[in-house]
Order: structure tokens, then C-alpha cells, then sequence
């Protein structure tokens, strides 16, 4: 049976044989081999599989907790964001996109950590908080409700995000209000052009 360390795109963390294309953290979360709280504080990172040789070695009682994530689209949808150490290129990309598309000087993580913390949890409780922002709005690589489901905007389309994978399509609304998932810092990095992973599957035919 898999560990609980998978992450969904509602940032729950969950036991699915999925594989990670990333790893991260958001603090010590466990006891012994259970998982026994939400998060740790505001830092939420998305970190490589593989770095400088370190190996990760889940559930230590004095570590904290790998969690592992299906792409980064997933990530940036559960309220993470690029590693400033192991994935230094990426946090750079990341760092500049968001002065691009916010607005402003380029944001150190102190920043960047508390504005995220703020649209992904509900102040004071461990609900997700979800944002109303109108379609045409919404880049490629960003994670909306679509009924039930989870599902990304690719193109035209919804992919539905399911605990396997990617799986049915749908059109993608042209006008209204989408209930989106990805905090909103994230999706305007995403629209200043951050060059997102998403996993070949949303790609294909299902």
C-alpha cells in the first residue's frame, strides 16, 4: 500500500499508487508513519526528485515530510511553489513572473509565502479557499472546479484530474466565472508566461 504523501490539486494529502513527478514539503506533519496535521506554517515548496546526492528519507522523527506531487500544475494548484535551492532556475522564473504579472519589485520568499498562504487556506482553519475569476482570465496549467472534479485548463479544454491521472475532457466555458483552485498569485505568474511541467497525459487521448 502507498504511503499518505501524495497531494492533490485541493492540497490534500492522500495514499494513491500515483507517481510524483516532484517532491516538497510544507513542515513536519507526521507522527511515526501518520500523517497528523495540514501544514506547518506558510512555507509550501516544490522540490526535485533527485539533489546533489541527498537522499529523502521519509517519515524521520525529526524531518520533515516528503510529499509528492503528479506535476507541477498539481503543485501550483495545492498552493506550492518552486524551491529556492534545488530548483533554483525554477524559483527565478517563478520569482520574475510573479513581479511581471503582479506587479512591483521582484518578491523574496518571506513575501511570496505569506500572499500564497493567504488565498490558499480560509484565515484561521485548515478549509481550502477556493477564488471566482472569469474565464477567459484563466491561463494554460491552471486548476478550476468542474462539478465534483478537479481539472486543468489546457487550450479549449478542462482535463479532469482523477487519482490516476488526467482523464475525460470537456470545452472549456468562453464566458462566466470559473471557481478556480490555483491561487491567484499563481495563475497571474502562470498568464506572465512561467513555463509550467504538466504531465504528458493531459496531452493525449482518453
Amino acid at each position: 500500500m502507498p504511503g499518505r504523501n501524495r497531494v492533490t490539486p485541493m492540497g490534500d494529502i492522500v495514499a494513491i499508487p500515483l507517481h510524483g513527478a516532484w517532491t516538497g514539503n510544507r513542515g513536519r506533519l507526521h507522527r511515526e508513519r501518520e500523517i497528523v496535521r495540514f501544514h506547518a506554517g506558510d512555507l509550501w515548496i516544490t522540490c526535485a526528485l533527485e539533489f546533489k546526492d541527498r537522499r529523502n528519507e521519509q517519515w524521520r522523527p525529526d524531518g520533515f515530510t516528503w510529499l509528492y506531487f503528479y506535476d507541477e500544475a498539481v503543485a501550483f494548484a495545492a498552493g506550492h511553489r518552486p524551491c529556492g535551492e534545488c530548483r533554483r532556475a525554477a524559483y527565478v522564473n517563478y520569482q520574475q513572473a510573479w513581479a511581471d504579472g503582479l506587479g512591483g519589485a521582484l518578491p523574496g520568499a518571506p513575501e511570496m509565502n505569506r500572499r500564497l498562504h493567504g488565498e490558499r487556506i480560509v484565515r484561521g482553519t485548515h478549509r481550502r479557499r477556493l477564488h471566482e475569476l472569469a474565464w477567459p482570465e484563466l491561463p494554460d496549467g491552471t486548476f478550476v472546479r468542474a462539478g465534483d472534479r478537479a481539472a486543468l485548463v489546457r487550450g479549449a479544454e478542462l482535463v479532469e484530474w482523477t487519482t490516476e491521472g488526467y482523464g475525460a475532457r470537456r470545452r472549456r466555458p468562453r464566458q462566466g466565472t470559473a471557481t478556480v483552485i490555483t491561487p491567484p498569485a499563481s495563475v497571474a505568474v502562470l498568464r506572465a508566461g512561467y513555463p509550467i511541467q504538466v504531465d504528458q497525459s493531459a496531452r493525449g487521448l482518453r
